[in-house]
């Protein structure tokens, strides 16, 4: 198949090989960028550091911070943050449940945590683990910038004017992302062709902002991982 990865750099060119060595025909064209949040890292000393995104990653070993365990909510962003230099990395290996039951499980309630995020962040677990009784305190380690068009690769094979093979499938790996897709074909012009690629969702959540959009995801991964997105590639064939 040929297919959109819509995913901003730096993951976009890894899953663009991932998929070249499953046999497909990626076509890379994020309609998002990763740029450095506007607000410097916050002082003092935290009982843990929590990351929900490989992309704060960097900026968190970057910040200086005191020593403390690192509470990743994945493999990827645990494989992220060690290659980053960050120590005592943790990983829950799912989402953001299984990310506060770890935390939970390694630092007592009223502990301080620093939860470095986007821009662009979901309630949890911040939310929940200040309901159970953690100090929790968020910082913009960086922001995921939306293009102002649709890139023209896309919006070229979209139009079956590029002279390749028909564009056949999407990869969604956040709800924004998804939804920006699909804004973005449609000022374009390029809704119907959107509409009838294959939606593959990293999680329902990435496939409820398809629904708002009136697209049922045509794959959604049991797992929020990138392992269990492509498998349903192969399920698909």
């Amino acid at each position: 198949m040929r297919i959109w990865v819509s995913r901003p750099e730096p993951g976009a060119g890894r899953t663009a090989r991932h998929l070249a060595e499953l046999g497909h025909e990626p076509l890379l064209a994020p309609v998002l960028r990763i740029g450095p949040g506007d607000d410097p890292p916050p002082a003092g000393r935290f009982d843990g550091l929590i990351l929900t995104s490989a992309n704060a990653a960097l900026p968190l070993a970057g910040a200086a911070l005191p020593v403390a365990p690192v509470f990743a909510v994945g493999r990827r962003t645990a494989e992220r943050a060690a290659q980053a230099g960050l120590h005592s990395v943790l990983c829950a290996d799912g989402d953001a449940a299984d990310l506060a039951r770890l935390i939970a499980a390694h630092v007592r309630p009223g502990g301080a945590l620093l939860h470095a995020a986007g821009e662009d962040r979901k309630a949890e677990p911040a939310a929940r683990l200040t309901a159970d009784g953690y100090r929790v305190t968020t910082w913009t380690a960086y922001a995921a910038r939306a293009e102002a068009a649709l890139p023209d690769p896309v919006g070229r094979a979209l139009a079956g004017r590029d002279g390749a093979p028909p564009l056949t499938a999407a990869l969604h790996f956040s709800r924004r992302s998804a939804e920006i897709a699909g804004r973005l074909c449609r000022e374009a012009g390029l809704s119907g062709a959107f509409r009838a690629l294959a939606h593959y969702c990293l999680s329902p959540d990435v496939a409820a902002g398809l629904v708002e959009l009136g697209i049922a995801a045509h794959f959604v991964a049991a797992r929020p991982s990138e392992e269990a997105l492509l498998a349903g590639l192969a399920a698909s064939d």
